[in-house]
């Protein structure tokens, strides 16, 4: 990504458009391009393609776009999703299985490795945590995105792990939920009525406001751009958010289950 920066920074410079100027034409935030040349942020397609209309039409950009694609510790079929994420103004998550990878610990991503099939080599272990960890940046350093988060309350009583592993991951989503972009909602463990027994989910609003889902299984995921579809999903997740516990309710829940443990 530093050398696609690189190469983003010197036709920029040489076109003589500032960082502010460029981020006014190709509609993204200053900090976005700051981010993107200084090769921390993964550029996204719409990116790609109105830097180049400005910059000359190079192709440069364009043909180093796929090979970005192929970020280490990501599986194939998330990576697209990956490059989503980076530009989003809204990101919301439910979560039945474990907790969401933006809000992972080292401890418990190592839990969650350890007992990965094929076993995992140290190699990949690390690999697959340092891409989740620049993932979890986004929380901290896109502040004007809004990220909501809607987990089941059965997933922090199993103690994938032991009791340390989960007491140290329920002080950091306790953390996490102190950030005013980020909502934290626990979907409690006796819930009579639950629109999300379909399995998980995610949601995402682009710039441009146009919203996208992403639905994975076992060694597979799914992008979904039909809007019927994401709008049938939404209403799922606007429903669930209903169902779950309110946020302040959610923190007092995880103070509880920190103090069981």
């Amino acid at each position: 990504m530093r050398t696609f920066g690189a190469v983003h920074q010197a036709l920029r410079e040489h076109a003589g458009i500032s960082r502010e100027e460029h981020a006014d034409l190709v509609r993204f935030s200053k900090h976005t391009v700051a981010s993107v040349e200084l090769g921390r942020r993964m550029p996204d397609q719409a990116f790609v393609e109105r830097a180049e209309e400005l910059l000359g039409n190079t192709g440069a950009l364009r043909k180093a776009l796929p090979t970005l694609a192929r970020q280490p510790g990501l599986a194939a079929w998330f990576r697209r999703w990956a490059r989503l994420e980076q530009v989003a103004i809204t990101l919301y998550t439910y979560e039945c299985r474990l907790i969401p990878g933006l809000l992972q610990t080292e401890t418990y991503a190592q839990a969650l490795a350890a007992d990965h099939l094929p076993p995992l080599a140290d190699a990949q272990i690390e690999e697959r945590w340092a891409a989740r960890a620049e993932r979890q940046r986004l929380l901290r350093e896109r502040p004007n995105t809004a990220f909501g988060f809607t987990v089941e309350e059965h997933l922090f009583l199993r103690r994938t792990g032991g009791p340390e592993v989960t007491r140290e991951l329920i002080e950091h989503v306790l953390e996490i939920a102190q950030l005013r972009n980020v909502e934290v909602q626990i979907m409690p463990l006796v819930q009579e009525s639950h629109s999300g027994l379909q399995g998980p989910l995610q949601l995402l609003e682009t710039p441009e406001n146009q919203w996208f889902a992403y639905l994975e299984g076992q060694e597979s995921g799914q992008p979904i751009s039909d809007r019927k579809v994401v709008s049938v999903l939404q209403r799922r997740y606007a429903r669930m958010r209903s169902q779950a516990l309110t946020m302040q309710d959610s923190v007092s829940l995880l103070q509880r289950m920190r103090g069981d443990l």
